[in-house]
């Protein structure tokens, strides 16, 4: 704890605000403080799924679209790890996941203004010592002790958590998991007769391919539900890709409410589809399986929701499902389930009870947030609460995208600085989408 007034604080620390701290660690006259409740940075431990690889290319790390000196890249990394030629090797683009947790975890491990086990309990908005700014009350987990502390700004890094049926939060979490726990009760699940997995994205996907590997030792049953019309995979052509450039993000903003809303789910492959390769491994793996007659052992179905899941005098699960499409509802027995329902939004307490009626709503769900993650306030202020939670409504399907966090990190810098450090990203792309006076 000290009296004086930080630039900004952070509030978590994921691979955004991590890129943040990586970023201003060498600007001298920015000061900040990073806070996480948890003890080490740890990026999706549940699905570090050996096999399994980023789906962006690795110059997409904590600071290369911004500053590839930077000794915080991937390459860095690499090399300082004798990983260089290994890599090369490896001839991909993407990174391994349990790769990319490592190399987080090695930017985290060299920079100080990173604080473990401190949870942000409330942010204030006060006077201190003649200047308006953000009182910030940190809690020490090891210690059981409250701090306070000032900054100019707060950046509000706080992820999401896992999204998931009302009812089973009451169900034992090693019969029912998400996705974000797999890993923690594989072993569990593996011993089970049948595993239903519910969802279509990629860490269905993922789990559904690692439980064939498994089944051929295990032999359980594998059902795979997902209330989408198909099993789609994730588009990966060139152009498609330019929607997650700064360029695209800026006429993103400038479209109404309403119309963001509206051309989210158009772009819904560019998001939530699987990667090619990882369908073309399932694939292959039932039909290697099915050669000389031999059941597949594994039931897929899209078109159907999930509507309930409840214990059965079995002791284990019945689904309450409905194929949408012929309006049909029917229940379906298992053992065992993994939710690949997703995320929500995770925003703290401290942040609606303090501000809830201070900030301008798009929504009863969204706040108002300008292309430089400013929550707009009903009030002008000086001191500004910066998010990269809850965006995907402002920013567009590149909320959650790692090369653009590195943009949006540049905009937070150079606005709290007030002046350009870095280069914002403009005329990266060769579409454009809308007429200009040059077009």
């Amino acid at each position: 704890m000290n009296n004086k007034i930080h630039d900004f604080i952070a509030v978590g620390i994921g691979p955004f605000n991590l890129s943040l701290a990586a970023l201003t660690d060498r600007i001298d006259d920015l000061d900040a403080l990073f806070f996480d409740e948890t003890h080490r940075m740890q990026w999706h431990p549940g699905m570090l799924i050996e096999g399994t690889d980023l789906q962006v290319p690795f110059m997409a790390d904590l600071v290369t679209f911004a500053d590839p000196t930077s000794p915080y890249s991937f390459l860095n990394y690499l090399h300082k790890q004798g990983r260089m030629y290994p890599f090369f090797f490896f001839q991909k683009l993407e990174v391994p996941r349990p790769e990319y947790n490592d190399y987080l975890q090695w930017v985290a491990d060299q920079l100080k203004a990173l604080h473990f086990g401190c949870r942000v309990i409330d942010v204030v908005d006060v006077e201190y010592e003649g200047e308006r700014c953000y009182k910030v009350v940190v809690l020490d987990k090891e210690k059981d002790e409250t701090h306070f502390y000032y900054a100019k700004h707060v950046v509000l890094g706080t992820g999401s958590k896992p999204l998931v049926f009302e009812n089973v939060k009451d169900l034992p979490n090693e019969d029912v998991v998400h996705t974000s726990r797999y890993l923690y009760e594989k072993d569990h699940l593996l011993k089970s007769n049948h595993i239903t997995v519910i969802g279509s994205g990629q860490s269905a996907a993922e789990i559904v391919t690692d439980l064939l590997h498994e089944q051929q030792e295990h032999d359980f049953y594998i059902t795979w539900f997902t209330r989408s019309a198909g099993i789609f995979q994730l588009d990966t052509a060139k152009l498609p890709q330019e929607f997650f450039s700064p360029d695209y993000v800026n006429y993103f903003q400038s479209l109404s409410y309403e119309q963001r809303m509206n051309t989210l789910p158009k772009l819904h492959t560019l998001q939530n589809g699987v990667d090619p390769s990882t369908l073309s491994e399932i694939y292959d793996l039932l039909y290697q399986r099915t050669v000389g007659g031999k059941g597949k052992r594994v039931t897929i179905q899209p078109i159907t929701e999930v509507k309930e899941i409840q214990r059965n005098s079995n002791h284990e699960y019945s689904l309450t499902c409905h194929q949408w499409q012929k309006d049909e509802t029917f229940t379906y027995d298992t053992e065992k389930v993994v939710l690949a329902t997703g995320y929500k939004p995770n925003i703290p307490d401290w942040f609606m009870d303090r501000f809830e009626h201070e900030v301008i709503w798009e929504s009863e769900k969204h706040f108002k947030v300008s292309k430089d993650c400013q929550i707009a306030f009903k009030d002008e202020r000086k001191n500004e609460i910066f998010t990269t939670t809850n965006i995907s409504h402002a920013h567009g399907t590149g909320a959650n995208n790692l090369g653009l966090s590195v943009n949006r990190n540049v905009k937070m810098i150079n606005y709290m600085s007030g002046r350009p450090i870095y280069e914002e990203g403009h005329d990266t792309i060769f579409q454009q989408f809308r007429m200009t006076d040059e077009g």
